[in-house]
């Protein structure tokens, strides 16, 4: 997907460029130059978490500007250096450590995200589990690793969300399993996303994007027009859909993302936790919901459980609007977007 009203707004390679002038991505972190203190939109990118993390505001000047795009980045790197998997000293790498022999207190923010997943794997019945990297790390993406059917089900032995033990007294977190890990690659950017919204709101920002990877932020609209959205087709190289949206949060999960086919199997990173393999049955799932955590958790959930137990479940959700194509490259909309009833489209 990607965001914008500029005629010539693109998808590219670290993220969407929908800037009221062109984005050009680098290394580097920096504003688009303009002249310091005039009104307009500014914007920067930085490589965080993995991705491309962007963020496109309306600020009076460029001092504003820069200590807003530099508070979001200031905190993008904040999480990531708490919950990457990859970092020996985040927290969930403590987590992942300790767990399965004793009890590990979590900070206040690790309880709500652990706290929060909980929630996600019930009410999907395991098909969102933090617990699956079991498996996940089994992997490799860039390299073409496969596991086989045998190290798949040893490693399934250690999946299952029932066995995460949250004791909210002791605000501890324990694996009831042995060999058991988490990661919150699910929902960690769009909790990232979440966090950067509430820091501009609170700076006074009332117009921007703060995207990170496939999650973003709307926050207001572009100014008396909405953000437009473009869903793309993740076969056809096309645009499915376009979404006019203010104030949303909105993630998209894609078997095209992080991929190697063998065999004739597309292997992409998105993991069905009740098998250890990558489902089939959808191509891609965007998901409206009034925060970060929800929109990238529903996104992983709706694309494991495929389109009709997904879309039974979006349809129970109070703010939660879907699109899905499937993998035959049909288009398929929720009851809010289809009736043009969700609140969020303009």
């Amino acid at each position: 997907m990607f965001f914008g009203t500029h005629p010539h707004a693109k998808r590219t390679a670290l993220g969407f460029a929908a800037a009221s002038q062109p984005v050009h991505a680098s290394s580097s972190a920096r504003l688009a130059a303009r002249p310091a203190e005039v009104p307009g939109w500014f914007t920067r990118e930085d490589a965080i978490m993995g991705t491309a993390i962007r963020v496109e505001l309306w600020c009076a000047g460029r001092s504003e500007a820069k200590a807003a795009a530099d508070a979001v980045m200031a905190e993008m790197h904040r999480i990531d250096r708490a919950m990457s998997p990859h970092k020996p000293g985040s927290e969930l790498s403590r987590i992942n450590l300790r767990a399965a022999t004793a009890p590990v207190v979590l900070s206040d923010e690790m309880f709500h995200l652990v706290e929060r997943a909980l929630h996600f794997s019930k009410l999907s019945d395991g098909a969102f589990d933090i617990s699956y990297a079991s498996v996940g790390q089994l992997y490799d993406y860039r390299k073409r690793i496969r596991p086989d059917d045998e190290a798949i089900a040893r490693a399934r032995e250690a999946v299952g969300y029932q066995h995460l033990v949250l004791d909210p007294q002791a605000r501890s977190l324990r694996f009831a399993r042995p060999a058991m890990r988490i990661d919150l690659g699910g929902f960690a950017k769009g909790h990232a996303a979440d966090r950067a919204a509430s820091i501009l709101a609170r700076r006074g920002i009332r117009h921007a994007i703060v995207s990170a990877g496939g999650d973003s932020r709307v926050i207001g609209d572009r100014r008396g027009r909405p953000w437009t959205v473009a869903v793309r087709d993740p076969r056809r190289q096309a645009v499915a859909a376009m979404l006019p949206l203010t104030d949303v949060s909105i993630s998209t999960s894609g078997d095209y993302e992080r991929y190697f086919e063998q065999d004739g199997v597309r292997c992409h990173h998105l993991i069905d936790p009740r098998t250890g393999k990558s489902p089939s049955s959808v191509h891609s799932v965007t998901i409206l919901a009034d925060d970060g955590l929800t929109s990238e958790a529903m996104s992983k959930t709706v694309f494991v459980l495929g389109l009709q137990q997904g879309m039974r479940l979006v349809e129970t959700l109070p703010g939660v609007d879907a699109v899905v194509i499937d993998a035959q490259g049909q288009l398929h909309f929720s009851s809010g977007l289809g009736h043009g009833a969700a609140p969020r489209l303009q």
